[in-house]
């Protein structure tokens, strides 16, 4: 789906709709779904390193947050956002060089 489609401009006007009619916590969600439907409309298969990434980025913060309200030091946040953008620097890394390699 591009954004000068067709598909486009029926699937915006549900979302919006959808989207104000949903209390916060419910427009955060939906919002995701509405993201990963859109993105895998492109290509289904990029879908699942997307999902691998948003995982990996959630549960790294919820952890963070957890051990910032137990008072514990900043170095125990740290291994977390170390964890989080190994992952995406590594999936970053992996698509945009791995044709390259592959090609040499």
């Amino acid at each position: 789906m591009l954004f000068n489609s067709l598909e486009f401009l029926i699937f915006l006007p549900i979302v919006l709709i959808v989207y104000y009619r949903l209390s916060h916590r419910g427009q955060n969600a939906f919002l995701v779904l509405a993201s990963c439907f859109f993105y895998a409309s492109w290509d289904w298969r990029f879908l699942f390193p997307l999902l691998f990434s948003t995982s990996t980025d959630y549960l790294c913060a919820g952890r963070m947050a957890a051990s910032f309200e137990r008072g514990e030091p900043a170095t125990a946040r740290r291994k977390y956002l170390l964890l989080s953008l190994v992952t995406n620097l590594g999936l970053l890394g992996f698509f945009k060089y791995c044709n390259f390699f592959v090609d040499s």
